[in-house]
This record gives structure tokens, C-alpha cells and sequence, in this order.
């Protein structure tokens, strides 16, 4: 079976289950309709560059920061905390569903789900020392 299944079941999975999960401790829905498309800010990042662009859309787009957010939120009895970090993973959770991944500092459009990710992209960026099939951040 191919991988990219797996990850968009997983990611059918975790949608599933973060949207139960706010709607089963009673948030709001206007602060899941507020929220849910906030990820996607770090494109701005791309504004200063493919680099900068991918590193702040991964750092967005993965799961350990809503996973401590929401760990923060349990241990310290902070409920919007957890709410917030629900939304989150469930974003994360929809984007993996269609097909939307980790981007590669070499092109938007490049990512870790995209056909042909397992093959490096024919553009390399000389500037930022590495070669163009590491994924952003992995310096």
C-alpha cells in the first residue's frame, strides 16, 4: 500500500478525533471557525523567502507544538489552551487528509506528499548549504 494513504488516513484520524474532542468538551464553534484556518498564517513566512517560508509553514504544520500546547493546557487546567491545540491538530489532520505536507525549501508546491517527493527537486538552492532533498529545518 502506499505510504501517502497511510498518512492521509492518519490524518483522517487525528481530524476526527481533535474535532470530536472540542465539540465533546463544548468549545465554541465560533472559535473553531476562528481558528481553524490560522495555521496557514506561516505562509506569510514566504514573503521572505522559500527558506524562511518553509521552515515557519513546517514548524506550523507539525504536530509537536499543538501536541506540548495541549499538554501545557491539560497540566496547567487551562481549557482554551487545549481547545486551542485541538483546532490545531485537527488543521494539521485536514491538510495530510487532502494532501497537503511538509514543505521543502526548495518550492511551494514540493512537499513530502507531493508526487515524486521521494526524488530530489532538479532546483537546488546554492545559498543555503544543504542539498534540496532535506527538508526544511533539517540543518
Amino acid at each position: 500500500m502506499n505510504p501517502r494513504l497511510f498518512l492521509r488516513l492518519e490524518g483522517l484520524a487525528v481530524f476526527a478525533l481533535a474535532v470530536g474532542a472540542y465539540l465533546w468538551l463544548g468549545g465554541p464553534l465560533w472559535l473553531l471557525a476562528v481558528l481553524a484556518l490560522a495555521p496557514d498564517l506561516s505562509m506569510l513566512g514566504y514573503l521572505a523567502g522559500p527558506r524562511v517560508g518553509s521552515i515557519g509553514y513546517n514548524l506550523a504544520h507539525t504536530y509537536v507544538l499543538p501536541l506540548a500546547l495541549g499538554a501545557t493546557g491539560l497540566y496547567a487546567g487551562t481549557d482554551l489552551a487545549v481547545l486551542v491545540a485541538l483546532v490545531w491538530a485537527g488543521h494539521i489532520g485536514a491538510d495530510r487528509l487532502v494532501g497537503y505536507g511538509l514543505k521543502y525549501r526548495t518550492d511551494f508546491k514540493h512537499t513530502h506528499l507531493s508526487p515524486g517527493a521521494m526524488r530530489p527537486p532538479a532546483a537546488i538552492d546554492p545559498t543555503d548549504g544543504g542539498t534540496a532533498d532535506a527538508p526544511a529545518g533539517a540543518d
